[in-house]
């Protein structure tokens, strides 16, 4: 097992792009160090380590720094083998780099719209969403799995995770609702199944502390659009 002193994550408590990055480090049995970063004012080391873009999550490893979650993501499995999160057949592999991308661009993206939209514009990030989870929905019946990996989490589950937790609260938040469990059953189970796995549920944000944080994120987006627009 990695000692903890040759990993390093610096993330920030709500993100879900950290979140994922912790994710893959359990499911591999990596211990590692977490250094928690204030978004608003973030630390001289980070915008070391990560000068491009001054985002987390960073992962540094071997006092070397690896940005984007996505891309660490793929470090830590051609680090260390144990627990394969994607797939060693070509096609499968490019396979889950599709939707892994998919789930990213169209899924979670469609949902922050919605949430910090209002009128016209949140109907068709609403309609967007929807039609976003239709595919995924097509796509868990078609593999007839537990999870997008199989009958263990991989690198789709990881990466699309944030909807089983964060979901909930983007849909309150912007009074809304995209997942109906009757019209999403394999989603929804799916849901169900990633966070009964007790390294996901571990340690995940407080929804009342995530309802807090997302309801000023999203007026803060929201202004920001409307300020965009005036100029």
């Amino acid at each position: 097992m990695e000692e903890a002193g040759g990993v390093k994550l610096f993330g920030f408590w709500v993100s879900p792009f950290a979140q994922r990055v912790k994710w893959a480090l359990k499911l591999k049995g990596i211990q590692y160090e977490y250094i928690e970063e204030d978004k608003y004012n973030k630390s001289p080391l980070l915008l070391k380590l990560n000068p491009v873009y001054g985002k987390v999550p960073v992962l540094v490893h071997n006092g070397k720094p690896i940005s984007e979650s996505i891309i660490i993501l793929e470090y830590i499995d051609e680090v260390w083998k144990q627990a394969p999160l994607l797939p060693q057949d070509p096609y499968e592999r490019a396979q889950a780099h599709f939707w892994a991308k998919f789930a990213e661009e169209k899924v979670r993206q469609s949902v922050v719209e919605a949430m910090c939209s209002s009128g016209d514009e949140k109907q068709k990030a609403v309609k967007l969403a929807v039609e976003a989870f239709e595919e995924f929905e097509k796509e868990l019946k078609r593999r007839g799995t537990k999870f997008f990996g199989g009958e263990t989490i991989g690198f789709v589950d990881i990466v699309a995770g944030c909807i089983s937790y964060q979901l909930p609260v983007h849909e309150e938040v912007g009074s809304l609702k995209i997942l109906d469990s009757s019209k999403f059953p394999a989603i929804s189970e799916w849901t169900r199944n990633f966070l009964n796995h007790p390294l996901i549920n571990e340690g995940l944000p407080q929804k009342d502390q995530m309802f807090a944080y997302y309801s000023k994120r999203s007026k803060e987006i929201a202004y920001q659009k409307m300020s965009h627009k005036t100029v």
